[in-house]
């Protein structure tokens, strides 16, 4: 499909249609995606990326790349391995890791500490613990001032593995189930029983975490409508805090292939993003984004004073092979796959590395791209982009000049401008990931085709 250029003027009715026309291109998560990412030049210390930046509190993310399986629609950076020991030299790389960044990012408090992978939970119980102890005793995380988040999945959820992250002050718990439906599960190669999906909430349900959240996935071969909102229902009836609803996904480099999702035949995606969206919004659910609802009284634990951290998302520290970090200038990570033997490959020169107090492999943002992505990481949101914001942020220009797209949204009416905020509409939200591929800059789309998964 061809895209408008960027900057050019361009008829605002017939790019929403060209949005309408094709809304599932991708799921923007981060911007630059790491596909964009490539070698630097000459590789950066973290004294000077970290010296000077601006984010007054920082947001800890700790990656285990590590899965019981694959399933069919991931092309995250994990790997199945379910050995021990092969966690255990991971944690240790991880251990070094930290105690090297520690004197260039531990100068600012953490007001966000995330475990994610892959899947944490994963990790036998003591190793899971030891992921805490490097946060709190190495990085200084102060787990009474910041808000805590785990992946898990229904397998891997014990009483035992609860405990620990009961007894660190974990906040929220984040599990996917997909589908309660056992032959959806298996269309995406996910090794999952629904008893065990139950089984799983009734453990998280008899203690409660401040917030519980649960993944659905739609538009999953040989799904309907019907049986999309049969695996809603059955998630309502756990009553979580919040609830994100993905849209199916598959890429060349996935286990389940595009061409055998489209010889199923109609796309129903639309179809049940409007059934869901409308249910949550029955239930009480407030909708955050195209994919997050949450019940409105949906926060972490009231006996904590959590710090605040900007909505942009930077000063992000990511500890493990796969994690990204955020400066306001420069994102990096270690290299990205899918493949098993690509991902394996990256791992074992992660473990195997003495050092990790250099950045060789990111993305460096221009000012230009840094506007961009203010723009996007607000504008994909419910809450919109504040104008006034955006000015003090970047005080030579506007928001509305600098990123044309914004009035070619509002012209469509796919967003509203209200008391200073441009705001998608219900259906802009709809749209979402159709508005995020359009926004990305020509020059990163280019980075991001030109990615090499080998």
């Amino acid at each position: 499909m061809s895209h408008a250029p960027i900057g050019q003027p361009s008829d605002a009715v017939s790019w929403s249609e060209r949005l309408r026309a094709d809304p599932y291109r991708a799921y923007l998560y981060a911007y630059p995606h790491k596909t964009a990412y490539r070698r630097f030049a000459a590789p950066m210390t973290l004294e000077e990326l970290w010296k000077d930046e601006p984010a007054e509190t920082l947001f800890l993310y700790m990656h285990i790349p590590f899965c019981g399986a694959r399933c069919g629609f991931c092309n995250l950076f994990t790997l199945p391995d379910k050995r021990s020991d092969v966690h255990l030299e991971y944690v240790d790389a991880l251990d070094r890791q930290a105690r090297q960044w520690a004197p260039h990012v531990g100068r600012k408090p953490f007001a966000r500490f995330a475990i994610g992978g892959g899947t944490p939970t994963l990790l036998e119980p003591a190793l899971l613990d030891r992921l805490f102890v490097i946060a709190e005793r190495t990085m200084g995380l102060d787990p009474t001032r910041a808000s805590i988040s785990v992946e898990t999945s229904p397998e891997t959820v014990t009483p035992e593995r609860l405990g620990i992250l009961r007894e660190r002050q974990v906040d929220r718990v984040s599990m996917g189930i997909q589908s309660f439906i056992e032959a959806e599960a298996a269309a995406i190669y996910r090794p999952q029983k629904p008893h065990e999906a139950e089984r799983a909430l009734e453990l998280l349900k008899r203690d409660p975490f401040s917030i519980l959240n649960l993944d659905l996935i739609y538009g999953l071969p040989g799904q309907t409508v019907q049986s999309w909102l049969y695996s809603v229902e059955r998630t309502l009836a756990y009553e979580p805090e919040e609830i994100f609803l993905y849209p199916l996904y598959t890429r060349e480099q996935t286990i389940l292939k595009p061409e055998r999702v489209r010889a199923g035949g109609t796309d129903i995606r639309m179809d049940c993003y409007i059934a869901a969206r409308d249910r949550l919004l029955a239930a009480g659910y407030e909708q955050h984004s195209m994919r997050r609802f949450s019940k409105p009284s949906a926060a972490s634990d009231d006996a904590k004073r959590i710090l605040p951290y900007g909505c942009q998302e930077e000063g992000m520290v990511g500890l493990g092979c796969g994690a990204r970090s955020y400066t306001r200038g420069v994102h990096y990570a270690s290299r990205y796959a899918v493949s098993r033997s690509a991902t394996a490959g990256i791992i074992a020169d992660f473990v195997a590395a003495e050092r990790h107090d250099l950045a060789d492999y990111g993305y460096v943002l221009n000012e230009e791209e840094q506007r961009r992505r203010f723009v996007i990481k607000a504008i994909l949101h419910s809450e919109g982009l504040t104008l006034s914001d955006y000015a003090e942020r970047f005080p030579s220009s506007a928001a509305l000049d600098d990123v044309p797209e914004l009035r070619w949204l509002l012209d469509g009416g796919l967003a509203v401008l209200e008391q200073g905020v441009v705001k998608l509409t219900a259906e802009g939200l709809a749209y979402s990931d159709a508005i995020g591929d359009e926004l990305i800059s020509p020059g990163v789309r280019e980075l991001m085709e030109g990615y090499d998964f080998a």
